[in-house]
């Protein structure tokens, strides 16, 4: 079992606020990709929550079966797989004119998805049926919802009184919950203060992802976040005070709780 030791040392629907830069790979024998889209900011309004996803590949590019997948700013892949993107003329895939080398379609993102920054990877299918990547895009995600801090409850520090006669693990833990959903908070950590207050400001992250031998967390994402530290004769002796607290992508902090431990 893999514990943390307890040193102490000394003293992330379309506005448009921002372009950021298109990466684009270098040009294939059959094709070549010159711009993507959406690559600014984009946010969520209710009603209309669909974004058109777009490539435009030069006129004598002879490009077969277009791609995208979509990767929110938590890693999760948004599209599932690979969404089609077509060169059909059809409004309904956002695409305005069918043969000119520009691939379209559209997809809804929810208020429910992350704030922050999106990638988009573009790909071309091949002759044998293997898809390539033709470019990246990337762009600003909104959803819409004003941005509320993380709360934590329930702290768990076990033992909180120790007799330090040799190693022994504690057990700490904090639910964190956030008005924003689960995917906003970023780390829920504990900083410890030593029993003449000093402290070397170092963040101890605790983990919600049911490592029971390495962080002592019963269960993934439960909104249970944990951590194993371990303690010895050579800590220094008094009451510690453990600092509690979440940060959410907006790098807003939640409210504090306190836990004291006394070490003997």
């Amino acid at each position: 079992m893999r514990k943390t030791v307890l040193f102490f040392l000394p003293l992330l629907l379309v506005g448009c606020d921002k372009t950021y830069d298109e990466i684009i790979e270098s040009s294939h024998n059959n094709y070549q990709a010159y711009s993507v889209s959406p690559v600014d900011s984009i946010r969520y309004i209710t009603g209309d929550s669909l974004v058109t996803f777009r490539i435009n590949f030069s006129l004598n590019s002879n490009v077969g079966n277009v791609y995208c997948s979509v990767t929110a700013s938590d890693g999760a892949q948004i599209t599932g797989t690979y969404l089609q993107l077509y060169d059909n003329g059809n409004s309904a895939n956002g695409d305005n004119n069918a043969n000119d080398n520009t691939f379209s379609n559209k997809l809804p993102l929810s208020k429910y998805y992350p704030n922050g920054y999106y990638t988009t990877e573009y790909f071309v299918q091949d002759q044998n049926n293997e898809l390539i990547q033709a470019a990246v895009g990337k762009f600003k995600y909104n959803n819409g919802q004003d941005n509320k801090p993380p709360v934590i409850s329930n702290d768990i520090v076990n033992p909180d009184t120790i007799v330090a006669t040799d190693t022994t693990a504690i057990l700490t833990s904090i639910e964190v919950t956030d008005p924003n959903g689960r995917n906003d908070i970023v780390k829920a950590f504990f900083i410890v203060y030593k029993p003449d207050g000093s402290t070397n400001n170092s963040e101890l992250q605790l983990y919600d992802d049911g490592d029971q031998v390495n962080h002592g967390d019963q269960r993934a994402g439960d909104g249970i976040y944990s951590l194993l530290i371990q303690v010895d004769q050579t800590n220094d002796k008094g009451t510690y005070r453990f600092q509690f607290n979440a940060r959410d992508r907006s790098s807003e902090l939640s409210n504090t709780i306190n836990h004291f431990v006394l070490i003997q």
